[in-house]
């Protein structure tokens, strides 16, 4: 239910291409793909074990809108909508490994950009990011006491 709190943010649409950074075991991927199976969906992580079992998944659940690849963000080809992940470092790490990767056309409510998961107070660590950011605070739309210090960082894309 965490992963799908990006949908609360941010409707994908159809024909739109969005990469998962640092997937894990298909963590926001796997259930975005689910919820858009009309958008294409790249899973990416640095060990190879955790891609095994997003393809087994996948491949299970029959999706057919979702690939996943075993490689480093920084070496990911081609261009994306947006860029979705769930804490895998601080922003002002995080955004070096995707800047650039952006469809220059948007189609979306948003321009492309980065879609990001985290948790508790981020004040600092959005500062020393140095990026204009949107925070989405999942509380607005989740009333499980889980969602209360989570959010969606949106970042538009360069």
């Amino acid at each position: 239910m965490h992963s799908l709190g990006i949908a609360k943010v941010m409707p994908f649409l159809p024909g739109e291409i969005v990469l998962d950074v640092g997937t894990g075991g298909g963590f926001p991927g796997v259930p975005l793909a689910v919820m858009f199976p009309e958008t294409q969906f790249f899973l990416v992580d640095s060990i190879g074990k955790k891609i095994k079992v997003v393809n087994e998944v996948a491949k299970t659940i029959g999706l057919k809108n979702l690939k996943a690849e075993h490689i480093r963000a920084e070496q990911v080809p081609g261009k994306f909508d947006f860029v979705v992940s769930r804490a895998v470092t601080q922003l002002k790490d995080f955004y070096p490994w995707v800047k650039g990767k952006f469809n220059k056309e948007s189609k979306n409510q948003f321009p492309n950009g980065v879609l990001y998961l985290k948790g508790g107070d981020l004040s600092q660590e959005i500062a020393e990011s140095k990026l204009a950011v949107k925070q989405y605070h999942l509380k607005d739309y989740f009333t499980e006491e889980f969602f209360e210090t989570k959010q969606v960082i949106y970042v538009k894309g360069q």
